[in-house]
């Protein structure tokens, strides 16, 4: 195929080629007949297919062709099932097909910086392992079916507002160890058919023409092999978007974009083989697709609805469950309250909004589960207002009394959260509150089910018996959330994000969305669970928590080896067991922990997770497998991934909060680090150099024959000080205080110190 595109570029115009770089439409790409080259389909995702036939939109606002809604991302993150989510992909996949589209826009995995942003819903986790693990099996799912993915927003988009000019400010360490790691793992494990840039800057440039993005990193150091698309409108800057690695430009420009560049390749400022590469990678796909088209292509609309049903299942999280209040019995009398009930918020909107082939009516489903019960309704208050409705709140309350539990649906109705704004608040709306508050003065049995896309602040949490947190679970939530109420099955999801008491809380409160057109993330790599850590803030729900009717237990945790080299992998195992009475599935997560290091890290770090199903009684081991990248932090002087020589520990339990066994392994590194020895270089600096130690020590010896330092014991007054001022003393303060240490034997010295690591390196590298 490779050597056929190169042949036919060559007999391109300069004018065809450039043609190929922008949309013919808002959804397609140009073709050219003359070439056979096919024009190819896109629509948006990434929960389901969103497709639109007439009129073309990417907010939502326009109705597009019956697809399978499954929950959005921070559902499908919260499941964390690896396999499942690799089936939605295939789902997704055979739709794709069956509608003629070629590359479905998705999925999203920007990290969750702030609970406030308006797309939340749409990314899977606050946490990049856990939100690129997720992405790959979707991606691995959709691909499969011959119709690409486009992996987006890169990269540190974590917000809507200026969303499209904000210039995101983020030292290097951070925008590799968290916004970047999301994408990493994902591009080198499943290949995405394209890549889509942000509308964002990153440190001063334009995403679309970021070369440092697109081109070193993407390409160059994480291998990515297709095509590099904007963001709908996010072109700054046409010519130098191509040079920095954007192949294409979406939707149509109607040839503006096309004409600078072939302005820029004719008066010499643009080299024409750039744009030949681009052609060429564009046509990669392109073929690609072609090959792979599945003609008179159908899907199960009935099975797909099923699979939907299943990952809103798992992709709920029970957070609350006093008195074993659930599941409840199927024979009382129940007052479902809330008009979500009747009326559920499914999805989230914007570019991600699904015309569902069907949508399940909760309280319909609930008096389908348990037709033997009594099931009352009140609507409780209107979606269209947060105003407080006395007479709603009575009829709400005269049902509650009749009723042994009270099942609440509430939580954002899609105003307050959207593609194109962030929220201002983590409330629910006055309405929705004063409800809870009035069903619990007068039925004590009281179980809420949130829908929602995003955490929520709850001054209520006390007065309610059960909590199930819904997200937004797509088009079979009724039915989803009608077996978990009832036990049909247990609960099995676990949050892929921190709820937080309040919202000032969150690292990012002060910084969030930043001061006119720059944002600065000045909390570092401390987001989500590894702020709360290190503060010792509780939030109200940790990272990774979540409840099952039944109940495990975790032991026999082993390590295979007691100390590895950072290029080496070592086996994690435990075993656990359903000591329940009810089959359940666990989510077992495994965090590491540098116990010493000299640069800040967090406590831990999620590392590797399970999700296994148990009978009652049933006991499974659950291995995992850890290499480098388990305990390395990125080392911006190396400009790569480094493990600091130590003792790590290794942590497993049920959530970032619920640590039950522990162990620990010797990481040696494999890397010598240079330190460059100067006049100002501390003596502290040099002694916790494993190299230059020895021959430093030699020196304080010789230094210390006579003087007066030399008589500072372990119990002399000032010893303390005298430890300290000596840690942090540069070398030429070294010479100040001691005669012996004249100016040519202290440049003689940092010339010995560092020939001699200059050898050690050389050395290192002769025996790798």
């Amino acid at each position: 195929m490779t050597k056929n595109i190169k042949e036919l570029i060559e007999k391109m115009t300069l004018e065809e080629k450039a043609s190929l770089c922008s949309g013919l439409n808002f959804w397609q790409l140009k073709g050219i007949d003359s070439l056979a080259i096919s024009s190819i389909m896109v629509a948006d995702g990434p929960h389901g297919l969103r497709k639109q036939e007439q009129s073309a939109d990417h907010l939502g606002i326009y109705d597009s062709v019956p697809a399978t809604c499954f929950p959005s991302a921070a559902g499908m993150g919260s499941t964390w099932n690896r396999s499942l989510i690799e089936k939605v992909g295939m789902s997704l996949g055979e739709e794709c097909q069956a509608e003629n589209v070629e590359v479905l826009l998705g999925p999203g995995v920007n990290v969750k910086r702030s609970p406030l942003c308006g797309r939340n819903f749409e990314y899977f986790s606050e946490d990049p392992y856990l939100t690129s693990e997720i992405a790959v099996n979707y991606i691995k799912g959709v691909q499969s079916q011959g119709v690409g993915t486009s992996l987006k927003h890169f990269a540190a988009n974590n917000q809507e507002t200026r969303r499209s000019s904000v210039d995101t400010i983020v030292d290097e360490r951070t925008l590799r160890e968290i916004y970047l790691a999301s994408f990493e793992s994902v591009v080198k494990k499943a290949q995405p058919w394209t890549v889509m840039c942000s509308y964002n800057k990153v440190n001063g440039e334009y995403a679309s023409e970021n070369n440092t993005l697109l081109t070193d990193i993407l390409r160059d150091e994480w291998g990515f092999e297709g095509f590099v698309v904007s963001d709908w409108g996010a072109v700054n800057e046409r010519v130098d978007g191509l040079a920095a690695g954007l192949e294409l430009e979406m939707p149509s420009n109607d040839g503006r974009g096309d004409k600078k560049i072939i302005e820029a390749i004719q008066n010499g400022t643009l080299s024409e083989t750039i744009l030949d590469r681009a052609v060429e990678r564009l046509l990669k796909i392109i073929f690609m697709a072609v090959e792979n088209k599945k003609e008179n292509a159908t899907y199960d609309l009935d099975a797909h609805h099923q699979l939907a049903r299943e990952v809103a299942r798992e992709s709920m999280v029970l957070l609350k469950n006093s008195d074993r209040i659930l599941p409840l019995k199927k024979d009382r009398i129940m007052a479902v309250i809330g008009e979500f009930a009747k009326n559920p918020r499914y999805q989230g909107g914007g570019s991600s909004h699904v015309n569902p082939t069907k949508l399940e009516s909760i309280f319909e489903e609930i008096e389908k589960t348990a037709p033997n019960g009594t099931v009352l309704y009140a609507q409780g208050y209107e979606l269209k207002s947060d105003k407080i409705d006395e007479n709603l709140l009575n009829e709400a309350k005269e049902a509650a009394i009749q009723a042994d539990v009270a099942i609440l649906f509430v939580g954002l109705p899609d105003k307050y959260e959207s593609e194109g704004y962030d929220r201002q608040h983590l409330h629910i709306p006055d309405n929705h509150r004063a409800l809870i508050e009035a069903v619990a003065e007068v039925q004590p049995n009281v179980v809420v089910v949130l829908s929602n896309g995003a955490p929520v602040e709850m001054p209520w949490l006390g007065r309610v018996k059960g909590l199930l947190e819904g997200y937004l679970g797509g088009q079979a939530l009724g039915g989803a959330i009608a077996d978990l109420l009832f036990g049909v099955v247990s609960p099995s999801g676990k949050l892929a994000e921190t709820f937080p008491k309040e919202l000032r809380h969150n690292p990012s409160y002060l910084n969030f969305p930043g001061e006119g057109d720059k944002v600065e993330y000045k909390e570092g790599i401390f987001i989500g669970y590894r702020y709360y850590d290190a503060k010792a803030i509780e939030p109200l729900f940790p990272f990774g928590f979540g409840l099952s009717y039944t109940s495990f237990d975790y032991s026999n945790l082993s390590i295979n080896k007691g100390e590895i080299a950072d290029n080496e992998t070592v086996e994690v195992t435990v075993t656990v067991k359903n000591t329940g009475d009810l089959p359940g599935k666990e989510i077992v997560q495994l965090y590491v922990r540098d116990i010493e290091c000299t640069v800040i890290r967090p406590e831990k770090e999620l590392k590797g997770f399970e999700k296994i199903e148990l009978q009652p009684g049933e006991e499974k081991d659950v291995t995992f497998i850890l290499n480098k990248r388990a305990f390395a932090y990125y080392n911006v002087n190396l400009q790569d991934w480094h493990v600091e020589s130590g003792l790590f520990e290794i942590l497993v339990g049920k959530s970032s909060a619920e640590i039950l066994l522990k162990g620990s392994i010797q990481v040696n590194s494999t890397v010598t680090i240079k330190l460059p020895v100067h006049r100002n270089t501390t003596l502290g600096d040099l002694l916790s150099n494993p190299i230059l130690a020895p021959k430093v020590q030699e020196v304080l010896a010789k230094l210390n024959e006579g003087s007066p330092f030399s008589k500072i014991s372990e119990d002399s007054d000032g010893y303390e000080m005298f430890q300290a001022i000596k840690k942090f003393i540069p070398l030429r303060g070294l010479a100040a205080i001691n005669p012996k240490l004249t100016e040519d034997i202290l440049n003689n010295l940092i010339k010995q110190l560092n020939e001699a690591q200059e050898i050690e390196l050389d050395l290192h590298d002769v025996q790798k």
